[in-house]
């Protein structure tokens, strides 16, 4: 089954830019929404995730690789998930793909997502280069307290921090340590955290 995938922010915006040449696909998919929106919780990216578990999909086209994410790491993440279940994804522009015509991957495509991804390692690494500066200055100026001894974070306020939301969604989609370690950029001790944490919260 083929989809043809587009975004736009809201619900006055015109799609139909990202949505020519719409010839052989059984259907296309517009969601009208923020693309802070994860791409699975989309209206219709969940309706393509449904495709996806019923191993109906077999070849999604987009017309830009950001229509996939928020940022990112998220755009790694579907192109991951898509590509490790051998769906073939399209992308106009650029002109991506992640396997060529003869079911191979894409040599170039792996290039880009290669560049992409470590442009994403480099983000990364600023804004905890830029949040460490913070606490220092905060330190120096006697402001950063951090938490205080013999206090504990709750689980819900733990499980509620982005990173950590991140790792609980990628654990209920079944990815392996080693895999959320890649696309979220954490320890094997915070992903076992987290599971633990879970755990709790649905023992409670």
């Amino acid at each position: 089954m083929k989809v043809l995938y587009s975004r736009v922010s809201s619900q006055s915006q015109n799609e139909e830019r990202q949505i020519q040449n719409t010839d052989g696909f059984d259907y296309v998919l517009v969601d009208k929404c923020s693309g802070l929106i994860p791409f699975w919780e989309r209206p219709q990216g969940s309706q393509i995730k449904k495709l996806i578990d019923s191993n109906q999909l077999t070849h999604l086209e987009i017309h830009s690789i950001d229509r996939l994410g928020r940022n990112t790491l998220d755009v790694l993440s579907v192109w991951k998930e898509l590509s490790e279940k051998k769906i073939t994804i399209i992308c106009r522009n650029p002109n991506l793909r992640n396997i060529d015509e003869n079911g191979k991957e894409d040599k170039f495509s792996q290039l880009m997502m290669s560049i992409l991804s470590t442009m994403s390692d480099f983000e990364r690494s600023l804004i905890r280069e830029r949040q460490m500066e913070g606490i220092k200055i905060r330190k120096e100026k006697g402001l950063y307290k951090g938490r205080q001894i013999g206090t504990k974070e709750s689980t819900e306020k733990f499980l509620s921090k982005p990173k950590n939301k991140e790792i609980f969604k990628l654990l209920q989609r079944g990815l392996k340590y080693s895999e959320i370690q890649k696309v979220v950029g954490c320890s094997p001790n915070l992903i076992k955290k987290v599971k633990e944490s879970i755990n709790i919260s649905l023992s409670e």
